[in-house]
């Protein structure tokens, strides 16, 4: 067990610390963003208000408990801390089952002393050391920072059960699924399911009085987001809602040692699906097959940006009454560089939308990274095809996948129009135009580190858009310097402005966009394959 827990902390000795630094450091910097932008108490009670008077935008943030700082704090930035949080565990949960299964290496410890169960405990421990330390910098972080002892305890216990929840969850798909990419696929949509159910619960919650506090309904209950949202930090500090994350963790990674101890090595209890009996035509070029391999995740991409370009022209109303907030409007043109409030929000909307997009075209690249891992991309490059094509036909289909984002948003925006917001729909137009550009610097600098660091792809591409987010979308709400904020594609993009479309840093990113896609094909020319070690 001792062996396999230190081989697994010499194999995230890069991931790990990142994802906990970068988690603390967002906590932390939540405290700064609520000081520096909402200084007094009138403010604090004027968010909570106009929040309570639009229930949507509650689909997108956390239980309000009162109007302190501190509670205001824990209302801006828990859903997100926890969907962090989650997602880091279910990689690591599939990464060090269901990948090694897929590798090999899994089979050579089974035939060792250690067995078949002993990875999975150590698996399992690992899991656990991470987001207790996880849970633990939170606390400290808030603690450091002045805010009460109990109440930061509370906080990092929260977060810390929806990564033990969903520890279990990975756990439990990688012995379900066949395939590291089906495990963590199913993974991650039960973790979005959770944060949209907690936030959908808020939203049909009983406001107080006051319009400080809201009571969530009973749809909250049945999402682990929901149950580290009503440890209510700051305010109540009850702890037993977090437990219940935990304890379902706990039943869900017993759940997985059942399995693991049933099933053949390999196999999953979904069953994989039949292929068909001849190959479609379309399957006949690299492009084809790069698509057929990553058009389920590129759809699943599509559907998030339709949602956000729904919300970006629907939600008039409800910006119209945080307009009255001095200090929220200040936020949002700071956010997005516009006086206009709507448009303010048409921006800020398409900067999600662009991670959206992003996350397509960098799936799509580590995908190509995953063949050649695996050592599928060996009989492509056997044929007519060579390496520079082979590349060339998945970065066209990273494009592809990240467009059809864009325009399933844009499309979004059209419809949410027909409600009052139609003449929003041109600068939902240029907003995901401008957004494009961001999600191409993303994919170019991606490519490039395919080409050069193969087996940095993955950890550098998704490491590259949380960074890239969180400078650009929470920069101006940590009242980070400009130049900072700039440093993010998605804060560069060209944006609708009074006078027209304001440019910004369009024209390189373009540039960059050129340059790293050039290089990333005139580099493959030459590169040697790098399956997995």
């Amino acid at each position: 067990m001792r062996t396999l827990l230190l081989l697994r902390l010499r194999r995230d000795r890069l991931q790990v610390p990142l994802w906990v630094v970068g988690t603390t450091l967002l906590a932390a910097a939540a405290v700064g963003g609520v000081t520096a932008s909402f200084t007094t108490e009138a403010d604090r009670h004027g968010l909570l208000a106009a929040v309570m008077a639009n229930p949507v935008i509650l689909l997108f943030r956390g239980l309000p408990s009162g109007s302190g700082e501190a509670q205001v704090a824990v209302f801006l930035i828990l859903p997100f801390l926890s969907m962090l949080v989650g997602m880091m565990s279910v990689f690591l949960a599939v990464r060090h089952t269901r990948t090694d299964e897929e590798q090999g290496r899994a089979e050579l410890v089974a035939a060792t002393p250690a067995a078949r169960i002993l990875p999975l405990a150590a698996t399992t421990l690992h899991g656990l050391l991470v987001t207790t330390v996880i849970g633990v910098g939170i606390a400290l972080a808030f603690i450091t920072l002045g805010y009460p002892v109990a109440g930061s305890l509370i906080a990092g216990l929260a977060v810390a059960s929806v990564g033990l929840c969903f520890l279990g969850v990975g756990l439990l798909s990688a012995q379900l699924m066949r395939t590291s990419r089906g495990a963590n696929s199913l993974a991650v949509w039960l973790l979005v399911a959770a944060y949209l159910t907690a936030g959908l619960g808020n939203a049909l919650g009983t406001p107080s009085d006051d319009l400080t506090r809201l009571e969530s309904s009973p749809l909250t209950w049945l999402s682990p987001i929901g149950w580290a949202e009503n440890t209510r930090a700051y305010a109540d500090d009850v702890a037993w809602p977090a437990l219940l994350g935990i304890a379902l963790g706990a039943l869900l990674a017993s759940a997985a040692f059942l399995v693991q101890s049933t099933r053949d090595l390999g196999e999953g209890i979904v069953p994989q699906r039949h292929g068909r009996a001849s190959a479609s035509r379309m399957l006949g070029s690299p492009i084809g097959l790069a698509w057929r391999l990553s058009r389920g995740a590129a759809w699943g991409w599509a559907t998030g940006g339709l949602i956000a370009g729904v919300l970006a022209t629907s939600l008039t109303s409800a910006m119209n009454e945080l307009a009255r907030i001095d200090s929220v409007q200040q936020l949002l043109e700071a956010m997005s560089q516009q006086n206009d409030i709507e448009q303010s929000m048409v921006v800020v909307f398409y900067l999600i939308v662009g991670v959206l997009a992003s996350c397509a075209a960098v799936q799509t690249v580590c995908r190509a990274r995953q063949e050649e891992a695996h050592g599928t991309a060996e009989p492509v490059l056997a044929g007519a095809v060579d390496r520079t094509r082979w590349l060339a036909s998945h970065l066209v289909v990273a494009a592809a996948a990240a467009a059809l984002t864009l325009a399933a948003a844009i499309a979004g925006s059209a419809l949410g129009g027909l409600r009052g917001g139609a003449d929003l729909v041109a600068d939902a137009v240029i907003a995901g135009v401008g957004q494009a550009l961001a999600a191409a610097v993303i994919l170019a600098l991606t490519a490039v580190v395919f080409v050069v660091a193969p087996r940095a792809t993955i950890v550098f591409g998704w490491m590259l858009v949380l960074v890239a987010l969180l400078i650009g979308l929470f920069g101006p709400l940590f009242s980070l310097p400009e130049w900072a904020t700039r440093l993010s594609p998605f804060a560069q993009a060209p944006v609708p402005g009074p006078d027209g479309i304001d440019v910004n840093g369009g024209w390189w990113l373009l540039a960059i966009t050129v340059l790293g896609a050039a290089a990333a094909l005139w580099l493959m020319r030459r590169r040697e394959l790098h399956p997995a070690s």
